[in-house]
């Protein structure tokens, strides 16, 4: 039993490995322009730098802009976040969309209400709201 256990989670280990990380959820439901959160909501400015802790978040440079697509609703002791894309001087197209710290933005310019309410969650489980290859 013992030996089909430590298979087991070395298969789990490997498909992990090879397919990307499932990653914890940081909130239940986001504020959102529309249901799929494809529109952006506002245009930020980052007011200093971030490193991002893991693939869930952006990296960002003070002064960068950010479209932003949603608001994470805070829940209990979370944080507040954002999730956007990272747009600035020396990248040539949108390109890595994540979570940023809402306090690290100062927003410029607000395109639409973030009034619809949506869960965060993919199908595959409850509690999970990113996927990082």
């Amino acid at each position: 039993m013992a030996r089909i256990l430590l298979l087991f989670l070395l298969g789990l280990v490997a498909v992990c490995a090879v397919h990307g990380i499932l990653m914890d959820q940081l909130a239940s439901k986001e504020l959102c322009a529309d249901d799929e959160c494809v529109y952006t909501i506002s245009l930020a400015r980052a007011q200093e730098d971030y490193n991002a802790p893991d693939c869930r978040f952006i990296h960002v440079k003070k002064g960068q802009q950010i479209y932003v697509y949603s608001k994470l609703v805070k829940e209990n002791e979370a944080g507040e976040f954002g999730a956007g894309s990272v747009y600035g001087e020396g990248q040539d197209e949108m390109g890595i969309v994540g979570y940023f710290p809402s306090n690290l933005v100062k927003e410029q310019r607000v395109y639409q209400k973030a009034t619809k309410e949506v869960p965060t969650t993919v199908s595959i489980s409850k509690d999970i709201d990113f996927f990082c290859e």
